[in-house]
């Protein structure tokens, strides 16, 4: 099973790639621009975008995956069509092609006969990627591969990817937006449970060098199987870990004890209850996929969220790695539930990965619709959301 970890980890590597080849150039990266259809719009966004970018790195990790595993890639889901249009008007099926030249060729149709962008396209999507991990070496887990489906996000937060800020300045250690909140999201989960079992996360502009202005990426993965659980960041929530505080998770019952982090666009009541309970330790950033990345790296102890504008492909490889730590991704309208009842959130179900939310059409299919709650530790969330609800005002019906 360390196999198919490696080549998604390979598979995203790669993408990342096609994701820095397609901002290098800024007369390039306007051609790959088009509006996304009004169905396939996160309504989130006054306006929503799709590149060429999030369709090559999707269909390079199908083409990838299928070949080293043929039929995985009949499993595989994304947020985006493969269909492009070019500025003629034409319809065109992006895939990856059996040869780079070919694959060249039909880039030409979507980038207006511009050949040298195609070439330089191309070239990325067929180069070979090989990452060396002796962690990852040593898992031997066996999970049968007719049981396991895959979601993946090309290019989360594609808004930050578009935009191109390269310098903004971190806040703690987080950024709020730009280029270091791109990531390139890729979940495995099991079809019969809907339970996510690997995940990699991989941050395509981790690092600019300061002398060649290039970026450089750093990626992340964990494995959470029955009783196995591995992360390639060596630290877990279970081994009682006290905060920067000193504060053991008990301690925890005192406001402003906990750190989060959240989108600017989230509701009032919620930022007003995040904010007493959190204090000056409430921060913003931008990509549902870099929000989860900051409770992985230990940057903050939660990730909350209220609406239902992240979907599956944004949530399954974090909730993969968060659960390899010892902690998880719940559904927050649920949480909110069971705490005013007075049960254990840990004996609520994790965010399920294998079904539609009933009714809905298009990407809503696949909402996280009760909003959601990242977090490493348990045993910190209850005591977290019992003071999180106590300072937040809700319709009756919710509590």
């Amino acid at each position: 099973m360390s196999e198919i970890l490696k080549e998604l980890l390979c598979a995203s590597e790669k993408g990342a790639c096609i994701a820095r080849a397609c901002r290098q150039e800024e007369a390039l990266f306007q051609l790959l621009i088009e509006e996304k259809k009004e169905e396939e719009k996160n309504k989130k966004f006054l306006t929503d975008f799709k590149t060429l970018a999030d369709v090559l790195v999707q269909e390079v990790i199908k083409h990838d995956l299928g070949i080293k595993f043929p039929g995985l890639e009949k499993s595989i889901r994304g947020e985006e069509s493969n269909e492009f249009t070019n500025d003629l008007g034409e319809k065109i099926i992006v895939k990856v092609c059996p040869s780079e030249q070919e694959t060249a060729s039909l880039l030409e149709k979507v980038l207006d006969n511009n050949k040298a962008a195609a070439k330089t396209l191309a070239r990325a999507v067929h180069q070979e990627v090989t990452l060396t991990d002796a962690t990852l070496d040593a898992v031997n887990v066996s999970i049968p591969l007719d049981n396991i489906a895959v979601w993946v996000d090309p290019i989360d937060s594609t808004y930050q990817y578009i935009k191109g800020s390269g310098d903004i300045q971190p806040e703690k250690g987080i950024y709020p937006k730009g280029l270091q909140c791109v990531t390139v999201l890729i979940g495995v989960f099991l079809m019969d449970t809907g339970h996510p079992i690997m995940g990699v996360i991989n941050q395509p502009f981790a690092v600019k060098d300061p002398i060649t202005l290039r970026w450089k990426g750093q990626w992340y993965w964990g494995l959470s199987y029955m009783e196995f659980n591995i992360c390639s960041l060596q630290f877990s929530a279970a081994n009682e870990k006290t905060d920067n505080k000193g504060l053991q998770p008990t301690a925890y019952l005192e406001k402003n004890s906990y750190s989060a982090v959240t989108s600017s666009a989230e509701a009032k009541d919620v930022l007003s209850a995040l904010s007493i309970v959190c204090g000056e330790n409430l921060h913003f950033a931008a990509g549902a996929g870099y929000k989860c990345l900051c409770v992985i790296q230990d940057l903050v102890d939660f990730y909350v969220f209220s609406e239902d504008t992240t979907f599956k492909w944004d949530s399954c490889a974090p909730h993969a790695i968060l659960k390899s730590l010892g902690g998880g991704m719940l559904d927050l309208s649920e949480c909110i539930k069971f705490a005013n009842q007075n049960k254990k959130l840990c004996v609520r179900p994790h965010l399920l990965y294998n079904s539609e939310v009933q009714g809905a059409k298009g990407a809503d299919r696949w909402a996280n619709k009760g909003g959601l709650v990242a977090y490493r530790s348990e045993e910190q969330l209850e005591f977290f959301i019992k003071l999180f609800i106590n300072n937040l005002s809700l319709p009756n019906e919710l509590l």
